[in-house]
């Protein structure tokens, strides 16, 4: 599927009824109106109506959403409805722990590589999953594994002053999709998408709102 025009926020808020979906579904529920979603996810009807109607038409006037076939459509929209296989780079505190997240897979992401200039210092770290060492490759190791492994995402988690070397490599190895925890602004080419994760930025938001009950 490929709509034009569909807002960030959009996207977002439809990430958030999918996972609000997916625990209805598991509690056995059939049927939710747009009021229920909408006040459960945080937003009114209209914008939820509103969202979906990038779309396409769903629900049912006077009944609401089958919970099932809208989560199935929404995935599939968002491309939730394939495995999507990624690589971490810089495994410090922050690529640790992201490699060891147990739920990425449950969410249709899979990590199937990881990789810091300094594989020795992470080795000994454990899978949750398996039990056994996680394998550490050197980034200089990138475009053969990514070919091999058919990686689509990288995540890079290194320090700020190779987070552009990194993204060099990474458009070296054909990887389409980066997702950025450094503060760097890395400059990528045309037809590579790249993300990138603040944490101060989002902080910035929780305090600019609590200052802004002060007022």
């Amino acid at each position: 599927m490929k709509f034009s025009k569909v807002p960030e926020a959009t996207i977002r808020r439809l990430s958030t009824y999918a996972r609000y979906l997916e625990v209805l579904e598991e509690k056995g529920e059939a049927v939710v109106s747009s009021a229920q979603l909408a006040s459960d996810c945080g937003v009114n009807a209209a914008q939820v109506r509103k969202d979906l109607a990038y779309f396409g038409e769903f629900g049912i006037r006077g009944v609401g959403y089958y919970i099932k076939d809208l989560y199935d459509d929404i995935k599939t929209i968002l491309g939730l409805n394939r495995e999507w296989r990624m690589a971490i780079i810089g495994i410090g505190n922050l690529g640790a722990s992201l490699l060891l997240y147990k739920d990425f897979l449950e969410q249709h992401y899979k990590i199937v590589a990881a990789f810091d200039i300094n594989p020795s210092v992470v080795v000994g770290r454990v899978s949750e999953k398996t039990g056994k060492p996680v394998e550490i490759l050197h980034p200089d190791q990138l475009k053969e594994v990514a070919k091999d492994r058919k990686i689509d995402i990288a995540i890079i988690t290194t320090p700020p002053s190779e987070a552009q070397k990194v993204a060099d490599q990474i458009a070296e190895s054909n990887i389409k999709g980066i997702l950025n925890f450094t503060p760097t602004l890395i400059k990528v080419s045309k037809g590579t998408v790249v993300k990138n994760v603040y944490f101060t930025t989002v902080l910035d938001n929780v305090a600019y709102l609590l200052q802004s009950k002060r007022r």
